[in-house]
């Protein structure tokens, strides 16, 4: 049998381009196809992996985005792959009430093109959510912004720089078999753009810079002149209701 030439180039594959939770008492582990000593790292932040073998603990990692995984040779030879851990989040956007903007929808394993599975799908279980008011359709996984703030989670009267953050479970029938999933979410509010606080446009900004948030670009947040040097933070999504543009 011929040998395959030890120079090839190594090509790192974790098999599949999107990853799934699956029910089990102990961690869902997925190593590369093929393991090389090296270093191994993944982008943004929120993915656990061995630094020394590239496994993912797809258990412990923040679910529904994309990472890129990079891995490097001792001698400096590298190699990189994406990844989606499935599941799902929201667009860091702002939704104005005024405009009748008021539906946030999930987007799932990281696409908005992807369709999210309806039929058998299980959101806010243990009525999480929706119990400290974060009105959660539990068919869709749809925030209703507006009726959020009628439920009275920013205040009696709301106040700008009001923010409240929420734990959805869920359970999407997909190949992670109705495994339980968990995404938090944070959710502002403020009576006009202007009134928004410099810290929560430096967050956003750093984010639209690194390029991880969906949606991102259509947040009407100018880019910072800048790219954020800290590691990039992809979780909680921000969701920014605005009273009136």
């Amino acid at each position: 049998m011929d040998q395959q030439p030890t120079n090839t180039p190594f090509t790192l594959n974790y098999g599949d381009s999107i990853l799934y939770l699956q029910p089990s008492s102990a961690d869902y582990i997925v190593s590369p196809k093929e393991s090389r000593e090296g270093t191994y790292t993944g982008f943004p932040e929120g993915i656990q992996i061995d630094e020394k073998t590239g496994a993912i603990n797809v258990s412990k990692s923040e679910t529904g985005l994309r990472y890129l995984i990079t891995y490097v040779s001792p001698t400096g030879d590298s190699s990189q792959t994406k990844v989606v851990i499935s599941g799902i989040t929201f667009k860091d956007k702002l939704y104005y009430l005024s405009e009748n903007d008021t539906i946030a929808s999930p987007v799932y394993n990281a696409s908005i093109s992807r369709i999210l599975p309806i039929n058998g799908s299980v959101f806010d279980e243990g009525n999480t959510a929706n119990s400290g008011g974060c009105s959660v359709k539990t068919t869709n996984g749809q925030i209703n912004l507006a009726e959020t703030v009628r439920n009275g989670v920013f205040g009696a009267v709301p106040t700008n720089d009001a923010k409240q953050e929420f734990d959805i479970l869920y359970r999407l029938n997909d190949d992670s078999k109705k495994s339980l999933n968990k995404l938090r979410v944070k959710v502002y509010y403020y009576e006009t753009t202007n009134d928004m606080t410099p810290d929560l446009i430096q967050t956003l900004q750093s984010r639209q810079d690194d390029g991880v948030f969906i949606g991102s670009r259509t947040m009407g947040i100018s880019p910072s002149s800048t790219k954020a040097l800290k590691a990039a933070k992809p979780r909680p999504p921000c969701i920014v209701v605005i009273a009136k543009k």
